[in-house]
Formats: C-alpha cells, structure tokens, sequence
C-alpha cells in the first residue's frame, strides 16, 4: 500500500525542507452551545463543516459503541467495503459523547487466508498518529485515510473488520484531548463496538489493538482498560509503534526542536482545557514562556498532513526559547504527564511494540523503559527494533511482522515475551 510521502505522527514536521503533503482535509466550523466558551477563547475547537460529524442535540439513548449514523466511504480497497461512522462513546467524566471514525471490511468471500470468515470476523482497532488538533484533521475526513492504515491490505485479506476512531473532538465538536490516554483508549475500543455494531461488517467478537506514536499511546491504554471498559470484548493481542510513552521524556527531549515546538503547543493547548476544571488557570504560563505563547494559537490550527510548511515560519524562530523549562518538572503537568504515560498497569494478554532506531522524535531508549515498566507488571510483551528506521517509517516498516504476530495470536500460538 503506498503511503503519505512524509507524516511525522507524534508531531509535525516543520523544518523547511520537508515537502508539503498533499492528502485533503475538511473545513472547520462554529462552536455547539455546549462548547461555546472554548471555541469562542480557542477557535481550534469548533465544529466540523461536514454535517455528518455534528451529533444529534440531544444524543440517542444507547450504550458506548452503539452507532448514530453510518454512510459508505468511498475508494476502500479492491475486495472491501468501507464505512464513515459516528458513534456514541464516553468522554473523561463519564458525559454520553459522539466519536465519528470508520470501519472498513472485506466483502463478502473476499481475502486469500484459508479461514478469512463471513461472521464473527476478528476485529482489529487502529489508533493514529498525531494528525493535528482541529476538526479538519480528522483522519476519517481526508482524501488519503485508507493510505494512513499501515498493514490495511494485509488484516482485509485475513479476514479481520478493521475499525479506526478520529479520537475525541477530532472530527466532532469539542476539544480534542490531544495526548490523554484515557480519551484515547475509549475511543479505540467504542470504534471496535460499533464496528460490532455496524450492519454488513460482520464483526465478532476478538479484538486486536495496533496504534502508531499518539495511536501506540491510545492502544497501550485501550488495552489497559480493555477489561473493565470493555469486557465483553476478547482482547487477543496489541501492538504499538514507537508509542508515545513516558511523555515527560519525551516533552524535554524534544524541546528545543522545532518539532517539540509543535507537540508542546498541541500538548499545553489540549490539556489546558481538558484539566481547567480541576487544575488553577493558567496552566500555560508555567510551561511556555511569554515569547512562545503568541505562537500556541497559530499553530493548532494546523494539520501537520497539509500544512507543515506554515509551521515552520511559526516555530523555527522559537527554537530552544519556547518552553520555560522541563514539563516534567512543573506540578501540575509533571502530574497529568505521568497519568497520561502508559505503562502503569498490566495487560493481560500479549503485546508488541515496534521500534525504529533512527527515530528522533520518540527517543528508543524511552521505548525500552516502558516496555521494561510493563515487565515489571506482569504484561507478556516483546519490544522489536529496526535498524535504520525513523519515526514516520516504523508503522509501515514493522506492519508485515504485525500482522504474522497477530495471526499467530489469534491461532493460538501465545508470542513470546520479551521480559526476562
């Protein structure tokens, strides 16, 4: 399958020799009456143009995962079938929200593995990279989103439903809870219920969890919640490419780049309004400096799949002067950073995490020590590293070896871990 001439999932490339990309992204919108003060002070949390994605006023009645509206997607793969969903989730204070996504699923008879069924298909839930932050990148509304699917042709051919949330307010109107596990986690296992819950997908009832960069975060904590979120779900297996880990790390790594530039407002941005509630305004002083503040707005308005090339103007300037000191070192974010990293609680049935070792975005030595803090909880999981592979490769480098790894999994030959 080809792929996105460059996407730099956990942030944006914005030095000025990266090329502009080329996949087309939806418009933006104006704010829903329950929204009004956050689109009205941040303009990058607005509702979408496309009718499609602003949800009912009330909600329907219904449980996570049921769907409120479906229609066909053109351009699925030869042999498939694909779907734009909006479906009922559950936002971070237990509030009935709606997540749009797709579904996409082989036809009827279609797929070269010998046991590809026509029911109970296994169901795989992908999480995507970082995007951007506003409506208009949500990936379900792009020209290319079946090209942003590492693997894609290869799950279809075995058979497996494959579902892919846009994530909270990524898409819908609202804030989209960039870099906050639990959000994303919910999202990738209420896609994989509606897909369930989508007529002609015939999905059944196996799970399967593969996410890249912010998505390696998303599926690391949808496993973790998997059995109390979503038990009536078999979790078989998870993979996560260079996930975004331990965050603090990965923040003050990145720094003094100009991609830390771009993370670090999408970051600051997000959990400013995700945590005001519960967290003393202004967050945003502590971190970024009074010269890097001007900046945070521009740049969440934009797509790093599109738009890289008017982020660099932005965030070159600010290199090494955008941040006031380590993240990781200031409450409340030290906080917050540390209950969004994975790896604080055991999953329960196997895990791959795939690595390149030419990434400068997710530093690979901070890849290892989650996967050692998952060891010392008891998760059977098995780091494999690339050599020579960067962070915008890993997904589409390491999906060959996942896709053998799950079908494995689903046979029944349990991977082995890579805990000592």
């Amino acid at each position: 399958m080809p792929r996105p001439a460059r996407l730099l999932p956990l942030v944006v490339a914005v030095v000025a020799a990266i090329s502009v990309l080329t996949a087309a992204c939806g418009g933006d919108e104006s704010s829903q009456s329950d929204n009004t003060t956050s689109a009205t002070t941040n303009p990058a949390f607005s509702e979408p143009a496309d009718p499609f994605y602003l949800p009912p006023d009330p909600l329907p009645e219904g449980r996570a995962g049921d769907v409120v509206r479906s229609e066909a997607l053109p351009g699925a793969p030869a042999g498939s079938q694909a779907w734009r969903i909006l479906y009922l989730s559950e936002g971070l204070t237990g509030e009935r929200i709606a997540v749009s996504g797709m579904v996409v699923a082989p036809t009827a008879g279609a797929g070269t593995a010998t046991t590809a069924p026509t029911a109970n298909r296994p169901v795989l839930s992908w999480a995507h990279p970082t995007t951007g932050v506003v409506d208009a990148c949500a990936p379900s509304t792009m020209t290319t989103v079946f090209d942003l699917i590492p693997g894609l042709d290869a799950f279809l051919d075995a058979g497996y439903v494959v579902a892919a949330t846009d994530y909270e307010g990524l898409g819908t109107p609202g804030v989209h809870p960039y870099l906050v596990g639990e959000s994303e986690g919910r999202g990738v296992l209420d896609a994989a219920r509606a897909a369930r819950n989508l007529p002609g997908a015939m999905a059944g009832e196996q799970l399967l969890l593969w996410g890249h960069s912010q998505g390696g975060q998303g599926s690391l904590f949808a496993a973790q919640l998997a059995p109390s979120y979503a038990p009536e779900l078999d979790l078989v297996a998870t993979a996560a490419a260079a996930p975004a880990g331990e965050l603090a790390k990965l923040l003050n790594l990145d720094a003094d780049t100009a991609e830390g530039i771009v993370l670090g407002a999408y970051a600051v941005n997000s959990y400013a309004e995700v945590y005001a509630d519960t967290t003393p305004p202004p967050m945003e002083d502590q971190v970024i400096t009074a010269t890097g503040l001007p900046a945070i707005a521009p740049l969440v308005e934009l797509c790093n799949l599109t738009q890289s090339d008017q982020m660099a103007p932005i965030a070159v300037p600010l290199t090494g002067n955008f941040f006031v000191g380590d993240p990781g070192s200031v409450e409340p974010w030290a906080t917050l950073l540390s209950i969004n990293s994975a790896g604080g609680q055991r999953i329960e049935s196997p895990v791959l995490v795939t690595q390149g070792d030419a990434d400068t975005i997710v530093d690979p030595p901070t890849t290892t020590e989650l996967v050692a803090a998952y060891c010392a909880k008891g998760t059977a999981i098995t780091e494999r590293t690339y050599p020579g592979v960067t962070h915008d490769e890993i997904g589409y480098s390491s999906a060959a070896d996942v896709a053998e790894w799950f079908a494995s999994a689903l046979d029944g030959r349990t991977p082995t871990s890579g805990c000592n």
